[in-house]
């Protein structure tokens, strides 16, 4: 038989990592503010191995609008600067001997749109994930139906299964809002 809480709480394990997956993503968008999370993807080849920026440098925020990389070891600029030009980041960095940085341009209107756009689309797939998500969780419902489940639990697990669906999409639509008003802001 169906244990109907347990399930309900791993369609909503699930739900959760879905807008918390997309929470991370749009964290990476560059929207002309600096943020660390910008650098998070990059790696950085230190003594014969391929490692993740933030284990060979401290990431800082000096303004609004630059990124300081501070290196443990002095040597490693060069493969920092490398390993920014080498990602998806798409800024050149600077380094003054010391530390890289990283100076965020103002985007344009035209750009931030762009970013809206692609923004949007995240939020569409992390909103079809959630959805899938629901409808695979419902099938099962409807599956222990003939199991056994009565119909009245079924009926009341569905509409449980729903609310938890209208949380984590209202939870989306709230990040996109969020990250579009970042975004616009000039």
């Amino acid at each position: 038989m169906l244990d109907v809480k347990e399930t309900l709480k791993s369609a909503e394990a699930k739900m959760s990592k879905g807008a918390k997956y997309l929470e991370e993503e749009l964290a990476r968008v560059r929207a002309g503010r600096a943020n660390v999370a910008i650098v998070d993807g990059v790696r950085v080849n230190a003594y014969g191995e391929s490692v993740p920026l933030n284990q060979v440098a401290t990431v800082s925020i000096a303004d609004a609008r630059t990124i300081t990389i501070r290196p443990w070891d002095r040597k490693q600029i060069a493969e920092i600067e490398k390993g920014i030009m080498d990602s998806d980041v798409g800024i050149t960095p600077e380094n003054n001997g010391e530390m890289v940085i990283l100076h965020l341009p103002q985007p344009t209107e035209e750009r931030r749109k762009e970013l809206v756009k692609q923004c949007n689309k995240m939020g569409e797939q992390s909103k079809v994930q959630i959805r899938n998500i629901r409808s695979e969780y419902k099938d099962k419902f409807k599956k222990a139906l003939k199991d056994g489940l009565s119909e009245d639990v079924q009926k009341d697990a569905e509409n449980e299964l729903q609310k938890i669906h209208d949380k984590y999409i209202k939870k989306i639509d709230d990040l996109l809002d969020t990250k579009q008003q970042e975004i616009m802001t000039v």
